[in-house]
């Protein structure tokens, strides 16, 4: 008889974000996540305002590190008791996150892929303030006499 040798392939199911960042009308910056989680097969999408470059950065490392901890319960409140779509959008606002009901997300984007319920590495965190520093257009400098 012979041996035979099996190699089993585990297939991790990683939450993929898609980030981007736009400065609105008043100065502020728009920052949205658009984030999949596979173990359930849902989306959420959600934004937050933030006043400087940096204070976007420091909350949407916070967003993130919240989105992998609270996955199953935004799930449950969000999509398995959907009539009760209430009480996950208060979840969200004690994070200081709102629901994004836009329809199309900006073609300027980061992407991030994490695990589940893992933290977000930090070293994930230095491509993705590149990006998004990119993504933001500099402000329009006025010429003299403008």
């Amino acid at each position: 008889m012979k041996n035979r040798i099996t190699t089993t392939r585990v297939v991790t199911a990683r939450n993929s974000y898609r980030c981007s960042m736009e400065k609105n009308q008043s100065g502020k910056y728009c920052v949205r996540i658009q984030v999949r989680f596979p173990r359930h097969a849902w989306s959420l999408e959600v934004f937050f305002l933030a006043s400087s470059f940096n204070r976007a950065m420091t909350k949407l490392e916070e967003s993130l590190d919240f989105l992998q901890r609270n996955e199953e319960k935004l799930w449950f409140w969000g999509v398995d008791r959907a009539e009760d779509m209430g009480f996950s959008s208060e979840i969200l606002r004690e994070a200081g996150l709102k629901l994004d009901r836009r329809t199309e997300f900006p073609r300027k984007a980061t992407n991030l892929t994490v695990e589940p319920e893992l933290e977000v590495p930090a070293f994930a965190l230095g491509p993705m303030r590149r990006g998004l520093a990119e993504s933001v257009e500099p402000p329009r400098v006025q010429a003299a006499g403008d």
